[in-house]
């Protein structure tokens, strides 16, 4: 049965779809059929691919009951590993599913019957930086999540916004069983004292749910996804490749 997975903070440029394409990579690399899922209406993941979407490729002609979620899926050049792009028009589930009698939980009916195909293990939702339709529907429909963070000033604030939104998930019974993974530690600069600190906070207050695994600045993991690739095909022997196989190591390890 395959897990689903939300990468999500309302915070934007933390890392989130960095995160999404590298680790599904990892992932993929080691034999574990994964499918990526864009869920933000910008569609940074498929370009971190080589992919090219093409107009109607995005989960949005699913969301509103106008295609199979099956269809939707393309094979990437790598194996292994699966995605379904996003695209502008992502935007309108913020107004169609409203209309739906159970609107937060739309997403959750979609991947049922990918869930249970023994053909992927995992399937990942690159959720957009704010909390709306699509950011409820991802964390409705996931079993567990993972949380990049930069490592910031305003980096625990940010953390604190979306524990609150996630344990009024579990009250309201939207979803009782979601848990957190791990919070991801991105951006880390070794030069600086306020890393450091962000680092020494995180594993302070969330000891349990923060990676040890630590996703180092790296100009070569920006570069990776204007040439279409994942970093471990673009810089496979640099330090942003060695994270994030560190990363997947980890991820295995923890669910």
């Amino acid at each position: 049965m395959s897990q689903v997975i939300a990468i999500t903070n309302q915070k934007g440029g933390v890392g989130k779809t960095t995160t999404s394409v590298n680790l599904a990579a990892a992932l993929a690399a080691n034999g574990h059929p994964t499918l990526l899922i864009d869920m933000d209406p910008q569609a940074n993941a498929a370009s971190g691919l080589g992919i090219q979407p093409a107009p109607g490729s995005s989960l949005y002609p699913v969301m509103i009951g106008e295609k199979n979620i099956h269809d939707q899926i393309q094979q990437t050049n790598y194996e292994n590993l699966y995605h379904i792009p996003a695209e502008v028009d992502m935007a309108g589930c913020e107004i169609e599913i409203a209309r739906e009698p159970d609107p937060i939980r739309k997403l959750q009916q979609i991947l049922e019957p990918l869930r249970n195909q023994q053909e992927l293990e995992y399937i990942f939702l690159d959720c957009p930086p704010s909390v709306g339709i699509l950011m409820t529907n991802s964390l409705a429909a996931a079993d567990g999540l993972i949380i990049p963070v930069q490592c910031e000033f305003y980096a625990l604030e940010g953390i604190s916004k979306i524990l609150d939104l996630i344990q009024k998930m579990k009250d309201q019974g939207i979803n009782p069983d979601l848990r957190i993974i791990g919070v991801l530690m991105t951006m880390f600069d070794s030069r600086t004292r306020l890393s450091q600190q962000v680092v020494q906070e995180l594993q302070e207050h969330l000891p349990d749910q923060t990676f040890n695994t630590i996703i180092p600045r790296s100009i070569r993991v920006s570069e990776a996804p204007s040439f279409g690739q994942p970093i471990s095909d673009y810089d496979p022997k640099g330090v942003g490749a060695a994270a994030y196989r560190e990363l997947a190591r980890e991820f295995l390890e923890r669910v």
